[in-house]
């Protein structure tokens, strides 16, 4: 079996989707299949016309998978699959501009009539799918996404670049600087008498990724929080292994990676439940009230409870454990099989 992947996700440096890709495309191969990818332009408009094209010369025994939310324009001859990653569009209207969300749910619209199968990676997302896409729920195939254990679990030692952070416990974000992820009201509840009595600062890291310049004006001017920008995957590690307690109040969330190797890494995690976090966070602290207000209540409950944090850090990894690439790739399989037959 071949499995072509799109070389505009599997090539890019960051971001959860190309996570996703390039596990699936090491998976593939490690199971003694090949892969290739489907090639790109510089204008979307290009790139999804190439796609349609390799997509309309049938190969034996070869599958196409589009690996995140859009396909072709046209359905193919050769098998293939899309993956949905969510719809946050459904529950907040921060996820995209309003142009931004018509094109992406007519790509996504025609992507999933124009290939052979619809994959998702939470029933938070699929029951998202059927309803705004008006698909049958027994189409989509849930198959969760799995975690590096290794990367996180093995002991990694804070660089250079971030010795300051050793002088004073910190809570931490990971993650893309964007509407969805709430981050405003985060830095503002580390402002807050409550929070800064607590000792321990805000430090938030990752890539800007769009409507970021309040969060980062914000942080600018708090004597609470700190932003480090974008950090390698070993500095990653390294930062949620050190952190008093990881913290992410999302509004929605397709899956959660950072929420899931937080808990791997063995430390202390409060976390919103929107979205497929329901499913992800295991034991996480509940962050229900995703205002200021109730940021702060949450946060420093769970700073203060040192019963909850010590049994975390034992049931945190155990909980990570249920997820593992092994198990989604093998899924993916079977499924690229089902539409070769």
């Amino acid at each position: 079996m071949n499995v072509v992947f799109p070389s505009r996700v599997v090539d890019r440096h960051v971001g959860g989707n190309t996570t996703y890709a390039r596990q699936l495309v090491r998976g593939v191969r490690a199971a003694g299949h090949t892969t290739g990818v489907l090639p790109a332009a510089g204008h979307p408009a290009i790139t999804a016309a190439l796609e349609t094209l390799a997509g309309l010369r049938r190969s034996a025994e070869t599958v196409i998978h589009y690996s995140a939310d859009t396909g072709p324009v046209i359905p193919t001859r050769v098998p293939s699959i899309v993956t949905v990653h969510g719809v946050a569009s459904r529950w907040i209207d921060v996820a995209r501009s309003l142009v931004q969300e018509r094109v992406w749910r007519t790509r996504v619209h025609r992507a999933i009539r124009s290939t052979s199968g619809l994959i998702t990676v939470s029933q938070s997302a699929a029951d998202d799918i059927a309803a705004v896409f008006d698909v049958d729920p027994t189409t989509i195939s849930v198959i969760p996404h799995g975690i590096d254990h290794d990367a996180f679990t093995t002991p990694a030692a804070l660089g250079d670049r971030f010795q300051h952070l050793r002088d004073r416990p910190f809570a931490l974000y990971l993650g893309n600087i964007e509407p969805r992820k709430n981050l405003l009201e985060l830095v503002r509840a580390f402002e807050s008498p409550a929070l800064r009595a607590s000792g321990v600062r805000l430090v938030l890291a990752g890539r800007p990724a769009w409507r970021y310049r309040d969060v980062l004006d914000r942080v600018a001017s708090s004597q609470n929080c700190e932003y480090l920008g974008f950090v390698s995957d070993d500095e990653r590690a390294a930062l949620m292994q050190h952190t008093r307690l990881f913290v992410f109040p999302s509004l929605y969330e397709g899956f959660g990676f950072p929420v899931l190797e937080a808990l791997a890494a063995g430390v202390p995690v409060a976390a919103s439940r929107r979205g497929s976090l329901a499913e992800v966070a295991g034991p996480s602290w509940p962050l229900e009230d995703l205002s200021e207000r109730g940021l702060v209540e949450g946060v420093s409950a769970a700073l203060a409870d040192d019963r909850w944090c010590a049994d975390v850090r034992s049931a945190g990894p155990a909980w990570a454990g249920r997820f593992s690439w092994e198990s989604s790739v093998g899924e993916h399989l079977r499924r690229y099989a089902e539409v070769l037959r």
